[in-house]
């Protein structure tokens, strides 16, 4: 008697959970799974079998003012993300000046 079994689904399991990401100079992120997946990068991290998918700890290299705008933009897309979506706000009126290189490369790392 053969019974089909059903391999839990990560990623609607990390949709549910929250992810922990902390910046090398001491501020920390608690971010939604379903907003981290936004993240190619954190995707691949979050479902494999990386200690990070444990854990659900991102240690990140970026100083906290571009991680935090990282999270921020995350959060954005997942939102403004949805087919259809209109009226769609400027995100890049909302960096500063002084991080948007180290941003673009954060986010490039990221894959978002």
């Amino acid at each position: 008697m053969d019974q089909d079994v059903e391999m839990p689904d990560k990623g609607a399991e990390l949709a549910e959970d929250w992810v922990c990401m902390t910046s090398p100079d001491g501020f920390t992120f608690l971010v939604k799974g379903k907003v981290a997946v936004v993240s190619g990068t954190l995707k691949n991290s979050l479902t494999s079998g990386l200690e990070e998918s444990q854990t659900k700890l991102i240690v990140m290299t970026e100083r906290g003012v571009v991680a935090g705008k990282l999270v921020e933009y995350l959060a954005h897309k997942s939102i403004y993300e949805k087919e259809g979506a209109t009226d769609i706000p400027d995100f890049a009126e909302r960096v500063a000046p002084e991080i948007a290189l180290e941003l673009l490369m954060a986010a490039d790392y990221y894959e978002v």
